[in-house]
């Protein structure tokens, strides 16, 4: 199991990002992400993308973040510029263990830097935590992302020019 901790999600200023956090943590192999903030409108959003798109993702909101982390039995992950480097790091994570990645949005407190068991630097630039966690995921995971099958209602088919889709259904 793979799960996303989002914490400090501001509804007012990062509604788009946590969006995205959340999207890219589906499309990538996450099977769920905890956002500390109640807002039921992501959870809305990211539920009917799995509607029409496929999967089992699950959204859960409003929770506090110590309880999880306390409660977590496998490894936990915190992506930010300050830690270990991903492509050293990354081999180094036990795959066999449930893994909890923490992703920020704001100043993250120390007690998340301490808590995890390896802090990895997804660059030493400020960036986007989007970028951080598909870049993550895709490691971890040997881009299994790229040939997991959704079985949903619509299916986008690569091709060079165009749109190809498949709509099974109504959507």
């Amino acid at each position: 199991m793979i799960a996303v901790l989002r914490i400090g999600h501001r509804i007012g200023r990062d509604k788009r990002i946590t969006t995205h956090v959340a999207l890219v943590a589906r499309a990538f192999g996450a099977d769920t992400i905890f956002i500390t903030t109640k807002d039921e409108k992501i959870k809305k959003n990211i539920q009917s993308v799995c509607k029409r798109f496929g999967g089992d993702f699950q959204v859960e909101t409003g929770l506090d973040p110590k309880k999880i982390i306390k409660s977590w039995k496998g490894t936990i992950v915190h992506l930010t510029m300050y830690g270990a480097e991903l492509e050293k790091a990354v081999d180094h994570i036990d795959t066999d263990r449930d893994l909890l990645i923490i992703v920020g949005a704001g100043k993250v407190p120390p007690y998340f830097y301490e808590i995890a068991d390896i802090n990895i630097s997804v660059g030493n630039q400020p960036h986007s935590e989007v970028a951080a966690l598909a870049l993550f995921l895709d490691r971890y995971t040997k881009a299994a992302w790229q040939r997991k099958d959704f079985h949903g209602n619509i299916q986008i088919i690569p091709c060079i020019k165009g749109k190809k889709v498949l709509s099974k259904g109504t959507t």
